[in-house]
């Protein structure tokens, strides 16, 4: 143990020095046991009230791994075949430019302000799932927004849209269009949502009758045009599926008013 001494002072005062320290160092030490016995006693207290008779303990969240696909929105068709849609401009570039392969169909609603929306192996998928496709893409559009009840949708495949013409590349979200369409006219708009292993699924209604059917989805919030706030809709869904993330629900929402039904 090393002592330093000051020479500039006799040896009582260098001894009443360290005793001075001593009685400091001391009324530290019991300030940190308080605090700890203090802590000791809430944590015993938040426990005892916790587990005690008729009161719920809440387990600790966990954080669900999310796919790829699901920043933006997205669904599976009722025969599993996972269809992607733009939330902006941005990532309907994102889309074409990353995820729309050969094979695959891209669905747009046919007004300005529109989700692209891409049905993997949709070339060779059923009418069936053409159907739910254009559903989505007609219910993440302006048309929502407008209070229309149904818009024309059209599907094209790979080598049909670019994004380079003669003048040079179009604007972010614009795209080159060619040949013939698909036309799926007067596609009726219509969400659905429920809840799967506590994740929030928003699909479209065609697809979300089918699961019903098949007991997948045996409990869901029907959700069409109407006049109530998205942020209240998210509240309904919530209170109604169980699922706590307003902020997650709202994002996989269109912009627009809205009518809910739980069924």
């Amino acid at each position: 143990m090393e002592i330093k001494i000051d020479f500039t002072k006799s040896p009582q005062e260098n001894a009443g020095d360290y005793y001075t320290k001593a009685k400091k160092l001391e009324q530290k030490r019991l300030g940190i046991e308080k605090t700890i016995a203090d802590l000791e006693a809430k944590l015993e207290k938040s426990i005892l009230t916790a587990t005690a008779p008729g009161k719920a303990v809440t387990a600790p969240s966990i954080r669900q791994k999310k796919e790829w696909y699901e920043k933006f929105h997205w669904f599976f068709t009722s025969s599993g075949a996972l269809a992607i849609g733009g939330r902006d401009a941005q990532q309907n570039e994102v889309l074409n430019s990353k995820y729309f392969d050969e094979g695959d169909l891209f669905f747009h609603a046919d007004i300005f302000g529109a989700s692209v929306v891409v049905l993997k192996g949709g070339v060779s998928a059923s009418d069936t799932a053409k159907l739910e496709a254009a559903q989505f893409a007609a219910s993440y559009s302006s048309a929502w927004k407008a209070g229309l009840s149904s818009v024309d949708v059209y599907a094209m495949r790979r080598g049909q849209v670019s994004k380079s013409t003669s003048k040079g590349s179009l604007g972010t979200g614009s795209f080159l269009l060619s040949g013939e369409r698909e036309w799926y006219r007067g596609t009726e708009l219509g969400l659905a949502a429920f809840s799967e292993g506590g994740k929030l699924k928003v699909v479209p209604m065609l697809t979300v009758e089918k699961l019903h059917a098949s007991g997948i989805a045996s409990k869901f919030v029907e959700l069409g045009i109407g006049k109530e706030k998205k942020s209240d809709a998210a509240k309904r869904i919530s209170k109604a599926l169980g699922v706590d993330d307003l902020d997650s629900i709202i994002q996989q929402l269109p912009a627009g008013g809205f009518s809910v039904i739980v069924h």
